[in-house]
């Protein structure tokens, strides 16, 4: 049985493993991918509208994101400002660092000034991206009202699509500025006399996205008007950072690729991060979902990471940027989307030299809901938040030599997906296995290159017998991670992964 060894660095691919069998993981806390940074723990949200031709229902049915969900005054869970105190608390459990708003396609067509001010004043308008009316209740400041009782950074949008660079500088006025100034002194007649002081902007959404962005625009075109956004809004406040627009059209004509090149040479002096919106590969093969949604997913990283590193030296910029995958996710209602999820957050951590900054797709799909009953935490919540949680300090260098698999499109994937963070300040390792094998356990020797391990390792372990059983809130209580206790000898331990599971491990390092 051939085996692949897979580093963060390179992939060797050979041939299919037909069975399971015994695998090793080691991990070097000596030898450092980058630093974790704790924006890649953030959410998006924006206000989509289905109707109910789109969740298979009948059209008399209609739901929002969030109105009626996030924000509903009129539930007994709802805090002072209209926002609904489970999801708040759910957010804060998860350690949500921070919150990018008001999207999404939804910015495209946004007029920000429609959302401030009187509430019983504020117009109703059509949601030009996703149908049906807005009533612009949640503009602004009840955004910054929301960011801060989670305790999160705000990221907002300016609408570079239908808007224009005028209202993108008075929106950073009206955020940041002190005071003497219509803006400003806007601000402070509707409550808020203090500058909310927004550091981080993005320069539009998803531009390139020709066959449904509002107000797309050619590379071209976006770089001049970033540029002149760029400028006017840092007129108003010098200290601010931008993100500009990356690809999220990968069936681009024109190469998706091509995009981020171009927009990396017209605009990466301005910005500090380029964005891509990459969402998992669904596929009813469950090796095909399973390994080639993570590939393609992690190849979108690595092929944007060395245009960023190729452009910035060509260009001689003196300043680093850094990648931002500010829409993410996996869409399943069942065990089928947690393990594609540990996957991408694998993916962030093993890319934590220039993934700065994730948004998950989208808050409120971080709990699952009931229509009757209510919220609940699902094995979605646990892996997240056991990654959000644990996962801070240092990305390390891991080794994994484990049999492999093979999809049509890819070869030699290995059933075994790990990183590792490492915490000097607690001398204390998390690593995170993903075991792909649909039907079997692969039991694995966890080595420490750099030294002993010291106490017992703590296991969490997350799996399902039913990959595709709907979650229910009747059985919630099943999907607590299961946490176990395994053996420490010296600089190594071995535990039985199961079949389809994510699992971290959370053990002692002996300080050097």
């Amino acid at each position: 049985m051939k085996k692949i060894i897979f580093t963060f660095l390179s992939a060797l691919g050979m041939s299919l493993a037909t069975f399971a069998q015994n695998a090793t993981i080691k991990i070097d806390v000596n030898r450092t991918v980058g630093e974790i940074d704790p924006k890649i723990y953030g959410v998006f949200m924006e206000p989509i509208h289905f109707n109910g031709r789109r969740m298979g229902l009948p059209d008399s049915v209609e739901f929002n994101t969030l109105y009626g969900n996030l924000y509903d005054p009129s539930s007994p869970l709802a805090d002072e400002n209209g926002f609904r105190k489970d999801y708040i608390d759910a957010m804060k459990e998860l350690k949500v660092t921070n919150m990018r708003w008001p999207g999404g396609n939804f910015l495209m067509g946004y007029d920000w000034k429609d959302g401030i001010g009187a509430k019983d004043q504020r117009p109703i308008r059509i949601n030009l991206a996703w149908g049906g009316v807005d009533n612009n209740h949640v503009g602004t400041d009840e955004w910054m009202k929301l960011n801060k009782s989670i305790g999160s950074e705000n990221i907002l949008g300016v609408n570079l699509g239908l808007g224009s660079i005028l209202d993108a500088a008075y929106l950073v006025e009206y955020c940041n500025y002190k005071k003497g100034t219509y803006y400003s002194d806007l601000r402070a007649k509707n409550g808020h006399p203090e500058p909310y002081n927004v550091r981080i902007w993005d320069l539009g959404n998803e531009v390139d996205g020709k066959p449904w962005e509002l107000g797309h625009k050619n590379a071209e075109d976006y770089i001049e008007v970033a540029r002149e956004a760029a400028k006017a809004m840092s007129a108003v406040d010098k200290d601010i950072e931008f993100v500009g627009c990356g690809s999220s059209w990968y069936s681009s004509p024109d190469g998706w690729d091509n995009w981020n090149r171009k927009i990396l040479t017209g605009i990466g002096d301005k910005i500090k991060y380029l964005s891509i919106h990459s969402y998992w590969e669904n596929s009813p093969d469950y090796y095909t979902n399973m390994g080639a949604g993570a590939k393609i997913f992690d190849d979108r990283i690595k092929i944007t990471a060395g245009e960023i590193e190729a452009v910035s030296n060509t260009q001689g910029y003196k300043k680093p940027i850094y990648l931002s995958v500010d829409e993410w996710g996996a869409f399943a209602r069942n065990f089928m989307s947690v393990l594609p999820i540990a996957q991408c957050l694998n993916s962030f951590i093993r890319h934590a030299d220039v993934v700065k900054m994730a948004n998950f797709t989208m808050l409120t799909s971080l709990l699952s809901s009931d229509p009757k009953k209510g919220t609940f935490k699902s094995p979605v919540f646990y892996t997240f938040k056991l990654f959000s949680n644990n996962c801070r300090g240092a990305s390390v260098d891991t080794y994994v030599a484990c049999d492999t698999f093979n999809t049509e499109q890819y070869k030699g994937i290995p059933y075994l997906d790990v990183t590792t963070s490492y915490s000097k300040e607690i001398n204390t390792a998390y690593i995170n296995v993903v075991n792909r094998q649909q039907a079997k356990s692969i039991t694995a020797d966890v080595i420490n290159n750099s030294g002993d391990f010291s106490g017992k390792a703590e296991v969490s372990v997350i799996n399902s017998d039913d990959l595709k059983a709907p979650f229910s809130i009747d059985k919630q209580a099943q999907y607590k991670p299961v946490t176990k206790e395994a053996k420490v000898t010296g600089n190594k331990l071995s535990f039985a992964f199961p079949a389809h599971s994510f699992t971290q491990i959370k053990v002692g390092v002996k300080a050097q």
